[in-house]
């Protein structure tokens, strides 16, 4: 699994928009956005306004739980339909390498007849797909609280590998206590 923070922006934006909520200048605005983000809810609107777009490859047993995330959240994919057939396959393609050989060989196989329909139906969920997500900062903060704990450890990677490259990671982990 590979996750890459591709571009952020709107930052500038959202502060604009904070300041004019609160009727202040635009330099006082970090900090009561800080506050804002502890408080949650509604409070944090301006995050709406800071977009993320993230390049992750991932395999397919993690992608139909990150689909549950629809709101604030687009994605664009590989499409297995269009390009499954353009090559073999390797165990490069699976996370963690994982597929037996006779297996890899069985759809190498069905790959070179350009059997689509029998290759879809027995790719592992393993299968590793890249997509590029267009998020943003509210969206990104709920997929934390609900998934940093997860017992699926691609997502502790997938939200540290983010939080480690965002430009205001303070907006996404709320540190107890402060």
């Amino acid at each position: 699994m590979k996750t890459i923070v591709l571009r952020e922006a709107g930052y500038d934006e959202a502060m604009l928009g904070l300041s004019l909520s609160y009727n202040q200048d635009v330099k006082n605005m970090p900090k009561v956005a800080r506050k804002l983000t502890k408080r949650g809810g509604s409070h944090e609107k301006f995050l709406e306004s800071i977009a993320i777009w993230l390049d992750v490859t991932a395999p397919r047993y993690w992608w139909s739980q990150f689909d549950t995330y629809r709101i604030g959240v687009t994605k664009q994919s590989e499409s297995t339909m269009h390009t499954i057939l353009n090559r073999p396959l390797g165990k490069e393609d699976f996370e963690h390498s994982d597929i037996y050989a006779p297996h890899l060989k069985s759809l190498n196989t069905l790959i070179a007849r350009g059997d689509f329909d029998s290759v879809k139906r027995h790719l592992p969920e393993a299968f590793l797909q890249r997509r590029i997500v267009c998020t943003n900062y509210k969206a990104m903060k709920n997929i934390y609280k609900q998934r940093i704990d997860h017992k699926l450890r691609e997502w502790q990677e997938f939200l540290m590998d983010v939080v480690l490259c965002l430009e205001h990671p303070e907006f996404i982990v709320q540190k107890e206590g402060v």
